[in-house]
């Protein structure tokens, strides 16, 4: 069947929903098409033998963005705090609030006593930064206020004032572009230190980022339900404003000329405008190769470039209780085992050649000396696990070349049965004793695992790597407006993949404006004699 829609969106993430929602806001007639069964993308809430566990994302920042998004659509979602502990080997400390920064500073230093200098003066690095957020998010976003942006006293008296303070610190914090491991080479020589501040950090995170995370921990909201409330929220709103959503269909080709998409299943639809919010490396495949030089050229830096890093994750069911669970960890942790540190392994490739036996000691080692994020649904929503029992989500960044080596060579089961077990070794010698007997299932996921079920290139969770040179997105605050532009007629886009380095506001940034900007040509269209 042929059809017709004002709006049609590839990809329903947040950011896919994030822009049909404002398109049919809008009255025009809107369409999402998504590959695989479900919607959500990498934010999302599933529920195994009675434990609800979040797939993606374990938390919201807020940012300026979630609030005024929420309000904007009018979307019912409460949200709970989401307290965050940092620990090392058998010492943590549950932030509170910006008093906790000496707390923090003293559990680095509880390891490295002789480097209580450096870390003094990187605190006051992390101190400066949160300055700068507390003006880049001073405000709601005010993409998202289209009645307070009628009123002239607010325009005054808030966004003008905030616009003036924030044009100097994004140009403060631009200069902080340094990968954040070489930046605090200037404070400190010890490996160890760098490696516990930096490991769960992705791969040459720029600075600014990296030493705000301190400030964004504080930032952590939850909302009851889990995180996969807010795009079943989404969802709602298109479908009760006259979208439809459609999953289960793959777009494989895109006609410019004749502005219509064909999906795997051979179904034509047309588009007035097309929002691509899925992968970027399928958006050029879809085209095909008869390209305006810009977009040939823009294709072939995404082309050879690398998603950011990807996750290894066990979904545990347990036996502990909530309370055992709030005394081991709190609600929301990251945890290093031990003080050594990643940098004291050689790069996997180096040993690749020697056999998938020397690469699984590798790995043994790797879980052993990584940071683990452990996040604990129950502890913000009873309701989100049976009662007196406890579902933890373990995850660590691990590398998705590595992943897809050891199923090319026959050992993809043997590497998550082994990875399973080491998780929970770890963790049972640590943070969570007797997790090993007291562990009713555990469920483990793989980079391949969230290639295969959201499409992301790479199984990456927030874009394009930071190793990219250039990235092949938008990576300026200033510019974040242009990232929505393909250099296609009538087709814009937005999501993770548009501008680096991404995160869920920035997604949720990205659809909005890729929504204005498609109303906005739509209207001018209409408007025509």
């Amino acid at each position: 069947m042929n059809e017709d829609f004002d709006v049609l969106v590839v990809g329903a993430g947040v950011a896919g929903l994030t822009a049909a929602a404002f398109c049919a806001k809008a009255g025009y007639k809107t369409l999402i098409l998504e590959r695989s069964e479900r919607t959500g993308g990498l934010v999302g809430t599933f529920t195994h033998k009675g434990f609800a566990f979040d797939s993606g994302i374990r938390a919201f920042e807020d940012s300026g963005v979630i609030t005024p998004l929420l309000h904007s659509l009018n979307l019912p979602i409460k949200f709970v705090r989401n307290p965050v502990t940092v620990g090392i080997a058998a010492r943590n400390v549950r932030l509170k609030g910006e008093d906790s920064l000496p707390e923090y500073a003293n559990l680095y230093k509880a390891f490295f006593p002789d480097e209580s200098a450096a870390i003094d003066a990187i605190m006051a690095e992390v101190i400066r930064v949160m300055r700068y957020m507390d003006v880049l998010y001073g405000i709601e976003n005010p993409l998202f206020l289209e009645d307070e942006l009628r009123n002239p006293r607010y325009l005054v008296k808030t966004l003008l004032p905030w616009l003036m303070k924030y044009s100097v610190n994004i140009k403060k914090a631009g200069k902080l572009n340094e990968p954040v491991q070489q930046y605090l080479r200037n404070f400190t020589q010890s490996q160890e230190l760098i490696d516990m501040i930096c490991q769960h950090f992705f791969t040459d995170t720029p600075t600014f980022f990296a030493l705000s995370y301190f400030g964004l921990y504080l930032d952590y909201r939850y909302p009851l339900g889990g995180t996969g409330m807010l795009p079943a929220r989404l969802f709602d709103y298109i479908i009760a404003h006259g979208g439809e959503i459609r999953t289960g269909n793959e777009v494989v080709s895109i006609s410019v000329d004749d502005h219509k998409i064909t999906t795997a299943n051979g179904s034509e639809t047309g588009y007035r405008k097309l929002i691509w919010a899925a992968d970027q490396t399928a958006f050029y495949r879809a085209l095909g190769e008869k390209l305006p030089k810009a977009v040939a050229e823009q294709k072939a830096i995404a082309q050879r470039s690398h998603g950011m890093d990807s996750v290894l994750t066990l979904f545990i069911g347990s036996s502990f209780s909530p309370e055992e669970a709030q005394s081991a960890c709190g609600a929301h942790a990251f945890y290093t085992p031990l003080s050594v540190g990643l940098s004291s392994l050689p790069n996997w490739r180096l040993i690749a050649g020697d056999g998938i036996d020397t690469l699984k000691h590798w790995i043994v080692e790797f879980l052993e000396k990584t940071t683990y994020e452990i996040s604990v649904p129950v502890l913000r929503d009873a309701s989100l696990a049976p009662d007196g029992k406890t579902g933890f989500i373990v995850s660590t960044l691990f590398d998705y070349d590595l992943t897809k080596y050891l199923s090319d060579a026959g050992e993809y089961q043997a590497f998550k049965d082994l990875a399973q077990k080491t998780i929970l070794r770890v963790l049972d010698q640590s943070i969570l004793p007797h997790l090993m007997q007291r562990a009713e299932f555990a469920i483990c996921a793989t980079p391949l695992t969230i290639e295969r079920e959201t499409g992301t290139l790479h199984g990456a969770i927030t874009g394009w790597a930071h190793t990219n040179h250039p990235v092949p997105a938008v990576h300026e605050f200033s510019r974040i407006a242009k990232s929505t532009e393909t250099g296609i007629h009538d087709v814009l886009q937005c999501g993770m993949w548009t501008f680096s380095p991404a995160g869920l506001p920035v997604s949720i940034i990205t659809g909005k404006l890729a929504a204005d900007q498609a109303v906005k040509r739509l209207k001018r269209r209409k408007n025509l004699p």
